[in-house]
């Protein structure tokens, strides 16, 4: 079933979009989600685009999925907010899609692939740099960055981002990036600041790799003050290039036609 909503002129409507966010106590999370919505609705028109949170925040993603199909919806591609594949993407959102099916058996849902890793993603992390530095960075040689993001214990999540470290560093030109992690793993941002200046390099920058302000990008903060850093970016944020990324996503999921990732075991 692919149909949905008619859209005038005949023809059937493109299946919803979902984002899904994790949620979060502090406001601003929701406050760039809803944004970074409104930016993707803005760059699809005609595409019904929605989203919902996992905890914290309210719409929950059941609730979404429900009132798609209420308003007659017939498909819809969930398009997880995370910039790496753990836990997350591979657990949670799919045992709840496949909990949602079952209970809606008249919508189908897939489930896209998360953001990261994407061109436009690195784009985007070296437009923060700029923005923060109020000029491009140069001298890239002797430049450290610190890729920082929540952090994961996965094992495959980990080695992902020390994959896109090594990959922004070799064609960027930095001196050297290396990864940090706000919870889960080490180093933390202070230690892997302290690591670069142990290196030699005259200058060390941290790029958060996460998209919403909260409680562990203020770690990342936090640690990259404490170790003295020389030029801290802001987060990802609701950027024209994510809600690119976002429509990159939904479109390949939507292409496929593939149902809810099945539960491992």
């Amino acid at each position: 079933m692919t149909g949905g909503p008619h859209v005038p002129g005949g023809g059937a409507a493109p299946p919803a979009l979902l984002l899904v966010a994790h949620g979060s106590r502090d406001p601003r999370h929701a406050a760039t989600v809803l944004a970074l919505a409104a930016r993707v609705r803005e760059a699809a028109p005609g595409t019904a685009v929605s989203c919902g949170f996992l905890d914290f925040n309210l719409p929950r993603v059941a609730d979404v999925l429900g009132e798609l199909r209420a308003a007659g919806h017939r498909s819809a591609v969930a398009v997880p907010l995370l910039l790496n594949r753990a836990f997350h993407a591979t657990s949670d959102i799919p045992k709840l899609l496949a909990g949602e099916r079952a209970r809606l058996p008249e919508l189908t849902v897939w489930q896209s692939e998360v953001l990261g890793p994407h061109p436009l993603l690195t784009g985007l992390l070296e437009r923060r740099l700029a923005e923060a530095n109020g000029r491009p960075l140069a001298g890239r040689s002797d430049t450290g960055v610190v890729l920082a993001s929540a952090g994961t214990s996965d094992p495959a999540g980990r080695a992902a981002l020390e994959a896109l470290a090594e990959r922004w560093r070799r064609t960027a030109g930095w001196g050297a990036v290396i990864s940090a992690y706000a919870s889960a793993s080490a180093p933390d941002t202070a230690l892997a600041v302290r690591a670069l200046r142990a290196e030699g390099l005259r200058r060390v920058v941290v790029a958060p790799y996460v998209i919403a302000p909260g409680r562990l990008p203020d770690r990342i903060t936090v640690g990259a003050r404490e170790a003295g850093a020389d030029l801290l970016a802001p987060v990802l944020g609701a950027a024209p290039e994510l809600a690119q990324v976002v429509l990159h996503r939904y479109r390949a999921a939507a292409s496929r036609r593939r149902p809810a990732l099945p539960l491992a075991g």
